[in-house]
């Protein structure tokens, strides 16, 4: 595994140098007052206070005595998500603290971009040495702990969806799962190859079983009281479409397409790292979808876990056949709450882009909590309707259900339709995300991002009963 940046806060020190973040109207009264001696500098070189627009302060023996940066309007900070960490990146190393009129919530967000902006993926560049990067003392009124595990955790999930797959298969991948095991004393089982199938996990050994590199099921627990929360996330380590091969394009990104495991487990690090009293188990179904002579075959009809046959009109639709399996056996412990969490559908993408992280539930109370949890996370999520009426397009009449009907129309509403009818029990979310930022944006580089992961994080003192809890 590549290795991640330590993340920290500042201690407050006498060479602790203050951004001063403006809005377009502060800036007069600030041009007025305690930056009046810049005043002639910070007009001459046009600043305006534009989001994530920066300028240093001279000292007068010629160094850099702080920094002011632009907060910018409402629009534009509703338009960009940790705009100020723009800011951040042109700032010399050192320590610094935040001045300014924030509200809380504004200066957890900022001191959370100031965090995720550390992050660097430099693996495969060793003999490039990563600038120093500046630090900032915590601001008031934010949890530094919390934004810690925050970005501990998106390291984590970033790192693992960065890794190509020669490097993170599903071996790799189970080595990371119980590394995150051991760092808190959680309980492991790990069930590879043939054994699925002894242990009747049809669907997970079909899948993977192309592949040189045994298909396995990773299980983790962890924690003795509280109430009972199950995540489940799809780790397919690279995806071909199988049989029904992808083309050259649609397979370039598919190192990503185990993003739903690497985001559960940066929940789950983030939830054990804060010591949250909950019952958590995280289980991952990690496979290759290859081809081989022992590829499964369209048209093939396995029959799963639950005892649900399912025709597999399409090999490319394979991370919701071994979600199934997984969805199965989570229900079997009977968890109170259970999510899915997968890179699962392209119609997801074209419905709501790569920034936002689509989520089903049938329960409106997780639906208002999962939304709250968004906003105080900053992790725009946006929910999708299980429309019952698509329930017939998943029967295929051959078999109980379909895993690629040719609908045409809704692949990430009838994907997330065919995984609920693997859930019996709990309360259910499942989330179709991206897992991947295209292009560079403050506080997240092009490549691997979490998505979801916050929102549940924020939202889960709502979602499982733990009121008062933070």
């Amino acid at each position: 595994m590549p290795s991640s940046p330590t993340f920290a806060f500042a201690a407050p020190s006498p060479a602790t140098r203050t951004l001063h973040v403006l809005r377009p109207g502060d800036l007069p009264d600030f041009l007025a007052g305690p930056g009046a001696s810049w005043a002639g500098w910070l007009t001459a070189t046009g600043f305006e206070a534009g989001l994530g627009e920066l300028r240093l302060l001279p000292s007068a023996d010629g160094g850099v005595a702080g920094a002011v940066a632009g907060y910018g309007s409402a629009q534009a900070r509703r338009r960009l998500r940790f705009g100020l960490a723009k800011a951040v990146t042109g700032l010399p190393a050192g320590d610094w603290s935040l001045a300014g009129k924030l509200d809380v919530p504004e200066r957890t967000e900022a001191a959370l971009a100031w965090l995720f902006s550390g992050y660097r993926f430099d693996r495969y560049r060793p003999g490039k040495t990563p600038a120093t990067a500046p630090r900032l003392v915590c601001p008031e009124g934010v949890d530094p702990a919390r934004l810690i595990a925050m970005a501990e955790a998106e390291a984590l999930t970033r790192d693992l969806i960065n890794t190509p797959a020669e490097d993170m298969g599903p071996a790799e991948l189970e080595a990371a799962f119980l590394a995150l095991a051991a760092d808190f004393g959680a309980k492991t089982e790990v069930i590879r190859g043939d054994d699925l199938l002894a242990r009747n996990f049809p669907l997970i050994h079909a899948v993977g079983r192309a592949s040189p590199r045994a298909p396995r099921l990773l299980d983790l627990r962890w924690g003795g009281k509280g109430p009972t929360l199950t995540l489940v996330g799809k780790g397919v380590c690279f995806d071909t479409g199988g049989l029904n091969l992808k083309p050259s394009s649609g397979m370039s990104l598919m190192k990503k397409d185990m993003g739903g495991a690497a985001t559960v487990m940066g929940l789950a690090r983030m939830i054990m790292a804060l010591q949250l009293p909950v019952q958590l188990r995280v289980l991952v179904p990690a496979v290759e979808n290859l081809v081989s002579g022992t590829a499964i075959k369209p048209k093939d009809i396995v029959t799963s876990r639950k005892g649900l046959t399912v025709e597999v009109n399409d090999t490319d639709a394979e991370g919701r056949l071994i979600l199934a399996d997984a969805l199965a056996y989570a229900c079997e412990d009977k968890p109170e709450v259970l999510v899915s969490m997968a890179t699962l559908t392209g119609a997801a993408r074209v419905a709501v882009g790569p920034d936002l992280a689509p989520f089903y539930t049938d329960d409106a109370g997780l639906a208002a909590a999962l939304e709250a949890g968004a906003k105080a996370g900053f992790d725009p999520v946006w929910r999708m309707p299980f429309h019952d009426a698509y329930e017939a397009v998943i029967e295929p009449g051959i078999a109980d259900l379909d895993n690629a009907p040719g609908f045409g129309f809704a692949g990430s509403i009838t994907a997330a339709l065919f995984l609920r009818r693997f859930v019996d029990g709990p309360r259910y979310m499942h989330f179709d995300i991206y897992g991947h930022t295209p292009a560079d944006q403050p506080a997240r580089p092009k490549g691997g991002v979490g998505q979801g992961a916050r929102a549940l994080l924020e939202g889960l003192p709502a979602i499982i009963g733990l009121q008062g809890r933070r």
